[in-house]
């Protein structure tokens, strides 16, 4: 099964599963309560902090939530699992085959955007290398119902204070050239949601 978060980031071959981290975990439950897949595949747009270039596009299977307060040491949490790496032992068959089994790279997900290149720093120091709202929402309802999961993204934007600007501008060619992508790395695409 192949997801997008929705709103104007949407393909024609993955199902819409609504924008933030609660909206994408109440949506994809129901689908999964409904249709559980043997594996589910996120694919979106991203802000990089600062590792990867605009239009770089990258394959994870690690996600965590960090807030920012967190990096600036005005918050805690009681959650022991704020990082989730998808089970290594998915099916050859599958379109996790061919993913580095090196350290993976790894997409902070919240509700808000970065914008501080300061901050942003931070999480390249923490080895996360983007945020997608919604990835890790995805991941953790995936390994609830035992489902491998990846991601695919694109960037549209750097962490900083033109974060807003430079998504608007680049996400039309962003979501055209990850279109182009995801069809020549999955050549069956159209057909997996069918």
């Amino acid at each position: 099964m192949i997801v997008c978060a929705g709103n104007n980031e949407t393909f024609s071959f993955a199902t819409p599963i609504g924008v933030g981290l609660v909206q994408s975990a109440i949506n994809l439950t129901r689908l999964l309560l409904i249709q559980p897949p043997e594996f589910l595949l996120f694919v979106g747009s991203a802000g990089s902090y600062g590792k990867f270039k605009i239009l770089d596009i990258i394959e994870s299977k690690a996600a965590s939530q960090i807030e920012l307060s967190y990096l600036q040491k005005k918050s805690y949490t009681p959650l022991q699992d704020n990082l989730i790496v998808s089970d290594e032992t998915v099916s050859r068959e599958t379109i996790f085959s061919g993913w580095s089994k090196k350290s993976p790279i790894i997409v902070n997900s919240s509700n808000y955007i970065t914008t501080d290149i300061e901050l942003a720093k931070k999480f390249n120091k923490l080895g996360i290398g983007l945020e997608n709202m919604e990835f890790y929402s995805v991941m953790q309802t995936a390994q609830a119902f035992n489902i491998p999961c990846g991601g695919i993204f694109i960037v549209t934007n750097m962490c900083d204070k033109n974060a807003h600007n430079d998504f608007i501008e680049n996400h039309s060619r962003a979501m055209s050239n990850l279109t182009d992508y995801l069809k020549k790395r999955i050549p069956n695409i159209e057909t997996i949601n069918s």
